[in-house]
């Protein structure tokens, strides 16, 4: 029985744990959001998008770092760690938005031959 339980909280354990930001998604937006867009203000709304993906990136990083040291640890030493894993939630949606927004404005600055182009890890 105390196998059983073990094994049921490391696979929630491992399930709850935050994905890295490099393997979440975009999510779509329409490159008509930036339709109006000239290519100044298209490179003004590239930085500051860039700008807001590096801080939410870092912070969701950090998240599943922790959440991966706190797997470790509830695996290894001290189970009820387990319940300190967040797991993906609001932040794992903020960069899959980000994500997407920066692949409309590329596709919004290719149809007005702007050539923005948003560098890739």
């Amino acid at each position: 029985m105390k196998i059983v339980v073990t094994a049921a909280a490391i696979a929630a354990g491992l399930a709850a744990c935050a994905t890295r930001s490099d393997n979440i998604s975009a999510s779509y937006i329409s490159p008509v959001t930036y339709q109006g867009y000239s290519c100044r203000e298209l490179g003004q709304e590239a930085a500051r998008v860039s700008a807001r993906a590096a801080q939410a990136v870092g912070a969701h990083d950090q998240k599943a770092t922790n959440d991966a040291v706190a797997t470790g640890v509830g695996v290894v030493l001290f189970w009820p760690a387990l319940f300190f894993i967040k797991g993906d939630g609001a932040s794992a949606s903020e960069v899959a938005s980000l994500k997407g927004q920066m692949e409309a404005i590329e596709q919004a600055s290719i149809q007005k031959k702007c050539g923005i182009e948003f560098r890739r890890a």
